[in-house]
Formats: structure tokens, C-alpha cells, sequence
């Protein structure tokens, strides 16, 4: 499974772990199936770190899983931060998953254990090159909106 984030800066897309980590990507496909994710901004930029979204509020403090409740984490031995590109849900500490997630720079194996990886960027690392340079301010803001305008929903991730 696959999906297209439409964004002001180009598109990125993603390769899903459907059965490696089936509530994180249920939970994923459904907050974007839905359109929670559409209008949403990229609110946390660090370099050579990661890209954070996925909160509708656009404040960085926001959103919640489809369940309307915070969700345990699935953390898989195999899957880890270990490149460019890898997505995981956001928390706030153990089994606090809901609607935010981010996508890494580069490796960032400190990661693995604490968050759920469940997807990669399979085409758009130019788009990621772009999201990375972005100016921030010194709460990591991008000075200028990166927002996700829209998602598309593949069945194959080749597609």
C-alpha cells in the first residue's frame, strides 16, 4: 500500500508496512482517506533530523488517531531509522500515538524503539531536499508554510 502527499513543494510518496504494523498504517490510511491530513503544515523542520506533521490543529500540540484515543506503539525489531525517508507516527512518549508523524532526514538510529516506523519515501526526496533547506525560526517552524494540500491513496506503491 501506498500513498501520494500532495504538497505546496511537490509530492512525496510513501510506501506503507500495512502488515507489519497494521494499527499505525489503519490509522494512517484512515486519517488521510478522511481528509484530516489535507490543508495540514509541516509545523517542525530540523535539518540533518526530520520533518514533522499531521496535526489539523497546525499548532505542533494537536490531532488524534481514529479511535479518539492515543494508541499503543508497534515497535518491529527489523523496521528502524535507519536512512533517509523513514516515516514514523510522532508521540509524546510510550503508547501515545494519535494523528501526528514524521519523515527522517537521515539515519537516526537513537529512534529506534521509542517511535513506530511505519512507512519510507519511495519517490520525492527532491521534495524532501526542499522541506529540509526550508528557513525556521528558532522554535523550528519554517518561516514559510510547507503544507500537505491533499493525499492520494495507492493500492500498489508502484502505481
Amino acid at each position: 500500500m501506498a500513498v501520494t502527499l500532495h504538497t505546496n513543494v511537490g509530492d512525496l510518496k510513501l510506501e506503507l508496512f500495512c502488515d507489519e504494523v497494521p494499527k499505525s498504517t489503519e490509522n494512517f490510511l484512515a486519517l488521510c482517506a478522511s481528509g484530516k491530513y489535507d490543508g495540514t503544515v509541516f509545523h517542525r523542520v530540523i535539518k540533518s533530523f526530520l520533518v514533522q506533521g499531521g496535526d489539523p490543529t497546525n499548532t505542533g500540540d494537536g490531532g488524534q488517531s481514529i479511535w479518539g484515543a492515543p494508541y499503543e506503539d508497534e515497535i518491529v525489531d527489523h523496521l528502524r531509522h535507519d536512512r533517509r525517508g523513514v516515516v514514523s507516527m510522532a508521540n509524546s512518549g510510550p503508547d501515545t500515538n494519535e494523528s501526528q508523524f514524521f519523515i527522517t532526514f537521515a539515519k537516526q538510529r537513537q529512534l529506534d524503539g521509542k517511535y513506530t516506523v511505519f512507512g519510507k519515501v519511495i519517490n520525492g526526496f527532491d521534495v524532501l531536499d526542499v522541506i529540509e533547506r526550508a528557513a525556521v525560526d528558532e522554535e523550528d517552524r519554517p518561516l514559510r508554510d510547507m503544507k500537505i494540500e491533499r493525499v492520494t491513496i495507492h493500492a500498489n506503491p508502484i502505481a
